[in-house]
């Protein structure tokens, strides 16, 4: 059987096959505009048919959507009094000191914003009944304003959700109904707003796209990856759309988790430099997750892999402000013209041209020499951002386009880094984490070109550079299990819970979603169960999660906890504000090659090619990965190429291919 991991980004489109114990690696352009056809296309090249195939797919479309603004054109229903709930929000304003903030753009239309009755208190009692009139003026509504899907949100209906379910039943057939009792049974009545219309206007939109995915691979059994790290049928990801905002990187943790747990490490700081963007994350073990993560600006409070989010990738443009300073990103090329070196019509530097012009990314073996770039180009796009930029060249300065060229380059790429290592001490620096204990692990196309100064910047001397970096996320679409995450309101004193109440709401939870498991012909009896508590002191508004394991037991953890993470305990009750209960099967991994008998290829060993590298007084060596042998180790500066990505090996790094094959790199010269 074949089993296929599908990554799709923003420039490239991955693919990892398993298949009789061999593993391949596929790359194809990303088709933005319909992304099902890349993935069509990359199945045509590798020879498979869908019959029988297993795929398990991250999608960015869901993604997208929010980001444009696109989707379909969606109702909000909620209670009387309460319709600009979403255009109010948070009290809490993104720059606190400004005294004349800019109006915010309201997230939906007042328009389109429907009120009724079926009122909730906050302890169940019902304050406004829901009456035929009201679901008759409802359905009504919803006719005129032509609204192709609702996002029902009505007070606490996470206690009783019977009224969102006439409302359901009430409005036009066709409609795509969302409602926040089954998307985010939790407290905060704006984040399970926003949770719910973000999940009625993007699900038409998923829904769509894999149905067009499925119809072009009949027979094949598709998954899609959640944004919390399990997978779950592609005919069922639609309804809750909401929930693969972060289906690509998701994969990427995955990924980066299994091999290094395989390499024996347990602390990662990860960075997944794709073509677009950068995503950075902490992996102890297994990916942290959170409830507070933000897209375009907007809580999205459904569980997903906690992680930080910048505009910086292999294409992000380079360009001179109006102040004549060089920025960096967040507009980037995308797939579509893409970098000036791809030959697509690009215009503008970005920062895989200025890799280029670096020497750290070679002309002739991108992609394993499928893709060969416009070196001349690169380079001419770059010395016209250095005139203006100012800076010196031609006679007058005794220096030819080529010097102006890299001065460029290396500006770039001096920007670029320390927005990524900005990015990475977010995610370990302010929130208390030394990064010097941890290894740093990069991937994505572009990762490995960055890792030595990244580190540098974090004062880190280790890093981990997986086997088959440029497609990792991809890879860790294969090694996720199918699953669940639930998670439900239960508010009260910790203390007040008996452990045997506590577990039968777990259990009764559980259940849910082995039934929901099921539906999808899962063998629930092979489910693992994880329970663990959302907790707080007593009058905070933020709460750290916890394994269950009996009141006492959990509360003392809990303290413990929060003193880790903030410096303080206090003398307060613990409070329990959530239930979550994970279920997953056990994964069917890839058994990755061992490789301890690989022998290098003595010629290429012997005699490796050598170029000129802008910085380096020495011609530096270029070497496929698969030549260095296993234990062996490599002095930088040193370029080392493989089929997905380009690692540059800076000076005053060593690099050594442990026995799965990735490359475990180490700073030799303190402050090199």
């Amino acid at each position: 059987m074949a089993f296929l991991g599908i990554d799709t980004g923003g420039t490239f489109t991955d693919f990892v096959l398993w298949q009789d114990g061999v593993i391949r690696v596929h790359k194809v352009p990303s088709t933005p505009a319909a992304p099902e056809q890349a993935i069509l296309q990359g199945v045509r090249e590798l020879g498979l048919e869908p019959v029988g195939l297993r795929i398990v797919h991250g999608s960015t479309v869901a993604t997208n959507a929010v980001l444009e603004g696109k989707g379909a054109r969606t109702a909000f229903v909620t209670n009387r009094g309460f319709g600009d709930l979403l255009s109010i929000g948070r009290q809490a304003r993104r720059a606190l000191y400004d005294l004349q903030p800019l109006p915010a753009t309201l997230p939906i239309p007042p328009e389109l914003c429907l009120e009724t009755g079926g009122r909730l208190g906050a302890e169940g009692s019902l304050l406004e009944p829901l009456t035929d009139a009201d679901l008759a003026q409802l359905r009504a509504d919803v006719e005129r304003l032509g609204a192709e899907a609702a996002a029902v949100s009505l007070l606490f209906s996470y206690l009783d959700d019977a009224a969102e379910r006439a409302v359901a039943r009430a409005l036009p057939p066709g409609v795509f109904v969302s409602l926040s009792s089954a998307v985010l049974p939790l407290m905060g009545e704006y984040e399970r707003g926003i949770a719910t219309w973000l999940n009625a206007r993007v699900g038409p939109v998923v829904g769509g796209y894999l149905g067009r995915l499925r119809a072009g691979l009949p027979g094949a059994r598709v998954a899609v990856m959640q944004s919390s790290g399990e997978t779950v049928a592609a005919e069922l990801a639609g309804d809750a759309a909401v929930r693969l905002l972060l289906s690509g990187p998701a994969g990427g943790l995955a990924g980066a988790g299994y091999v290094a747990r395989a390499a024996g490490i347990e602390r990662l700081l990860t960075f997944d430099m794709g073509g677009t963007s950068t995503d950075v994350a902490l992996v102890e073990g297994a990916p942290r997750l959170t409830l507070e993560g933000r897209i375009a600006g907007l809580p999205v409070a459904v569980p997903m892999v906690d992680m930080h989010t910048i505009g910086a990738g292999g294409g992000s443009i380079a360009r001179v402000d109006a102040g004549g300073v060089l920025q960096v990103g967040p507009e980037s090329a995308g797939a579509a013209p893409g970098p000036v070196c791809y030959g697509r019509g690009g215009h503008e530097p970005t920062v895989t041209d200025a890799n280029l012009v670096l020497g750290r990314l070679r002309a002739h073996a991108f992609l394993g020499g499928r893709m060969r770039l416009d070196l001349p180009a690169a380079s001419a796009a770059l010395a016209r951002l250095g005139s203006r930029l100012g800076l010196a060249a031609g006679d007058a300065a005794g220096e030819s386009d080529t010097d102006l060229a890299e001065r460029a380059a290396r500006g770039v790429i001096d920007i670029v880094n320390e927005h990524m290592a900005q990015a990475l001490r977010v995610i370990s620096v302010q929130r208390g984490i030394d990064p010097t204990g941890a290894w740093l692990c990069c991937f994505g196309g572009a990762g490995g070109l960055h890792v030595c100064a990244l580190a540098e910047a974090l004062g880190m001397s280790r890093a981990l550079v997986p086997e088959r970096a440029g497609v990792l996320s991809a890879l860790g679409m294969l090694v996720a299990a199918p699953g669940r995450l639930l998670t439900r309101a239960w508010l009260g004193p910790l203390a007040a819970r008996g452990d045997a109440e506590v577990d039968a709401a777990l259990t009764a939870l559980a259940a849910e979603g082995g039934t929901a498991l099921a539906a999808e012909g899962i063998d629930v009896a092979d489910l693992a169960r994880a329970d663990s508590l959302d907790l707080r002191y007593r009058g905070q508004s933020y709460t750290l999660n916890v394994p269950w394991n009996g009141a006492a037991a959990t509360a003392d953890a809990f303290r413990a906890l929060h003193i880790a993470r903030y410096g303080h305990g206090l003398d307060l009750p613990v409070e329990l504000v959530n239930l979550r209960v994970r279920l997953t099967l056990p994964a069917r991994a890839p058994v990755l090659p061992v490789l301890e008998d690989a022998a290098a290829d003595a010629a290429t060993v012997s005699a490796p090619e050598r170029v000129h590298i802008p910085g380096c007084a020495e011609r530096v060596p270029v070497l496929r990965r698969g030549a260095l042998s296993v234990g062996a180790e490599l002095a930088g500066p040193a370029v080392i190429l493989d089929d997905v990505s380009t690692t540059w090996l800076a000076p005053g790094w060593r690099a050594r291919r442990e026995r799965w094959g990735n490359l475990l790199l180490r700073r030799a010269v303190a402050g090199g």
